[in-house]
């Protein structure tokens, strides 16, 4: 795969809340980590979350993202993890990897690697989707808590799941106008506590509507947006013409999961976890030997699902590679499965919950 070699006992691939998570965790048994992400920082979506996590302490609630970030980079830091920024991991075969570091080429040895990729946000054509100020919302917002940079004046938002309610709330602590969020679906797809927060702003949710046309010579300067029935088309006479200069697209996410197909891991279609998602038993090892998952690659949950997926994997290869024993690392995984079935407690909890048991009680992994 490359010119130079370099042996790493655990390859964690991605440097976002699950791949930081299963680092710190497997780390802190004295397995030798080396994370490699493509980005200038290390921290994923963790660093473009400024409001505060919500449910358990135990889940760090009150805190805001970017602290947790901050906290997950100082036990890396502590536990002595080898971090490799700007680098991308561009192949897998068994257990070597191929990956590109400032113009160089290197094939790393692993004993284990943990894909934990993330996931990328779906797209959403429409005529005018081409022009300058259409973006994802997460584009959107690390252009602003990341870069400290307004991406438009006047805002339309479509989607109305936790990603196009929070950061429809964070364009409005930038200083940025939302006209409207305009959702597919007959009702909000997010947390009502996310929802509440922007209507109390005056920003109005429409549900059942949809936007048919960005307009604008160069760049956005109107949309087009209109109710829709129940087979999703457009009712005539109810368009409306709103001047934005930035649509926010925010109509879910997708595992990033190349490499796991790469691999040769065995997928599952569960389109309430984004699509196709590797399968993996109950300690998020996949369908290929040595080869873990964790966070969004294995199912679009939240952050804090993520994180304990994470720990959870870390444990795990801890244990297979001889840092804990077998007692207590059951007794390490039990509580982090229960601390993960709490977090799936919530209003989209028990869909995802039945999708994950169907990923782990596949045949495959019997």
């Amino acid at each position: 795969m490359g010119k130079e070699t370099m042996n790493v006992e655990l390859a964690v691939v991605g440097g976002g809340p699950a791949g930081l998570a299963v680092a710190a965790k497997a780390a802190s048994y004295g397995v030798q980590v080396t994370v490699f992400d493509e980005n200038e920082r290390p921290g994923g979506q963790l660093f473009k979350q400024i409001h505060k996590f919500f449910g358990s302490k135990e889940h760090q609630a009150g805190i805001r993202g970017h602290d947790i970030g901050y906290s997950l980079l100082s036990q890396c830091e502590e536990f002595g993890v080898k971090t490799m920024l700007n680098t991308v991991v561009w192949g897998i075969e068994k257990n070597m990897l191929g990956i590109q570091n400032n113009g160089r080429t290197y094939t790393i040895k692993t004993k284990k690697t943990i894909i934990a990729t993330g996931a990328s946000e779906n797209p959403l054509c429409f005529p005018g989707w081409t022009l300058s100020g259409v973006m994802g919302a997460g584009a959107a917002q690390t252009m602003m808590n990341v870069h400290r940079v307004q991406p438009g004046q006047k805002a339309l938002m479509v989607g109305s799941g936790n990603v196009g309610l929070i950061v429809s709330y964070q364009l409005l602590l930038a200083g940025i106008k939302v006209a409207a969020i305009v959702e597919a679906l007959p009702k909000i797809g997010g947390y009502m506590v996310h929802a509440a927060k922007i209507r109390r702003t005056g920003v109005p949710i429409l549900t059942s509507a949809t936007i048919c046309e960005a307009r604008g010579e160069n760049e956005v300067e109107e949309a087009v947006i209109a109710s829709i029935d129940e087979k999703g088309n457009v009712m005539e006479g109810t368009q409306r013409v709103l001047p934005v200069d930035l649509i926010c697209i925010a109509v879910g996410l997708r595992p990033l999961a190349e490499l796991c197909w790469m691999a040769g891991c065995k997928f599952m279609f569960l389109p309430v976890l984004g699509d196709h998602v590797p399968i993996h038993d109950e300690n998020m090892r996949s369908t290929v030997k040595d080869i873990y998952v964790a966070g969004d690659v294995a199912g679009i949950e939240e952050a804090s699902t993520a994180m304990e997926e994470g720990r959870l994997a870390g444990i795990a290869v801890a244990e297979e590679l001889g840092y804990l024993g077998s007692e207590e690392a059951d007794e390490k995984k039990n509580l982090a499965r229960k601390r993960l079935e709490s977090l799936r407690l919530g209003p989209f909890g028990d869909t995802r919950a039945e999708a994950k048991r169907k990923l782990t009680e596949s045949e495959v992994n019997r």
